[in-house]
């Protein structure tokens, strides 16, 4: 099982790539993550897998705790699909992309740039594994 991000555009900013570097290396001693980008959102879908299990990410989706995250990667690997997460950039994720998607996380109710969202991604990614295995990282409820 792996994980896949895919988004839009590119991490322009060096700080912010640096920082998602940092946590896929992290990642990297729990679970297989890879990024992909494309150029724009109609090809989102082309990237996907099939059998792959999709989550989109919008600001209409469902709010989810770090430790509900972290059920559903436990839950995830017991299925042992390919979970692919999408970020659309600037025009947000087309109809076609969230109709496909199994659910639809939203990071917060602001509008985030998508650098920013794959950042979280990443980060929330390791977060979950941090709780699953009982380590110091995470230290909210």
């Amino acid at each position: 099982m792996r994980y896949r991000i895919i988004a839009v555009g590119r991490v322009k900013d060096e700080g912010v790539r640096s920082a998602c570097d940092e946590y896929l290396t992290r990642l990297g001693h729990y679970a297989k993550v890879e990024e992909t980008e494309v150029k724009d959102e109609a090809r989102i879908l082309g990237s996907i897998p099939e059998g792959s299990r999709l989550v989109a990410l919008s600001r209409a989706g469902d709010a989810w705790t770090s430790r509900a995250l972290a059920e559903r990667t436990a839950r995830w690997e017991m299925e042992g699909r390919d979970v692919e997460f999408a970020i659309g950039g600037a025009d947000a994720l087309p109809a076609g992309v969230l109709g496909r998607a199994d659910s639809t996380w939203s990071l917060s109710a602001l509008t985030l740039p998508h650098e920013l969202a794959r950042l979280i991604v990443l980060e929330q990614l390791y977060r979950a594994y941090t709780i699953r295995r009982g380590e110091p990282y995470h230290r909210g409820p």
